[in-house]
């Protein structure tokens, strides 16, 4: 329980935890991040960390110039499409095995089928759309791999999703994140992030109790 509490906090207060980090590590910060949003996108029982709110609190200690804005930028795009990478050669090796498996405590079925569906809908362009899903971002190349999608076709996708969910979120906290009504607000603007970012997971499942 104080492990999700831990975790809880460290989401909902990621630019003060992130200004410690930075006193306390200086320059391994970068690793820090790089490890970070490389676990968040390549393994499949790590989607619980944060992503979009971190990249976007990441854009705004970069313009204070608390952070070097371009070598994280650099270095999270890098994250993000090795993470991808990396996840995919897990599903194409291993996922029939993990599929066969039972229900796991690390990975749960649910997670797995809801990305399968969204993946069977969209196709490759899932592999895009998917990075501004929380957890469906962390499954659709298990799920690619699975699928033996072709590695040509899911890198193209990888690099174009990765630039753009970085680029996006770092941009967007660098340009508005130190405005006052902002940078007083975070918690709420944190849970803003989150919410929106659930929305494209939420409408569908409404909208089918309904149908229901």
């Amino acid at each position: 329980m104080e492990l999700i509490a831990g975790l809880i906090d460290f989401i909902l207060h990621v630019d003060k935890h992130l200004v410690e980090i930075i006193k306390d590590y200086g320059t391994w910060t970068y690793l820090v991040l790089f490890m970070i949003i490389f676990s968040e996108t390549g393994f499949v029982v790590t989607p619980f960390l944060p992503g979009d709110s971190l990249l976007f609190v990441i854009g705004a200690l970069g313009a204070t110039g608390a952070l070097n804005f371009n070598l994280a930028l650099i270095l999270l795009i890098l994250a993000a499409i090795v993470g991808n990478t990396i996840n995919y050669f897990i599903g194409r090796l291993l996922g029939d095995k993990i599929l066969a498996m039972k229900d796991s405590r690390l990975i749960k079925k649910e997670y797995l089928h809801k990305t399968q569906a969204f993946y069977k809908k969209h196709g490759g362009k899932a592999i895009i759309l998917s990075r501004f899903i929380p957890i469906i971002r962390t499954f659709a190349p298990f799920v690619a791999g699975i699928g033996k999608m072709n590695f040509m076709k899911f890198c193209l996708f990888n690099m174009i999703g990765g630039l753009s969910w970085v680029l996006l979120f770092m941009f967007a906290g660098f340009f508005f994140g130190n405005f006052e009504p902002v940078k007083n607000n975070f918690t709420y603007v944190i849970f803003a992030i989150i919410f929106v970012s659930l929305l494209p997971t939420v409408i569908p499942y409404i909208r089918s109790k309904f149908r229901k």
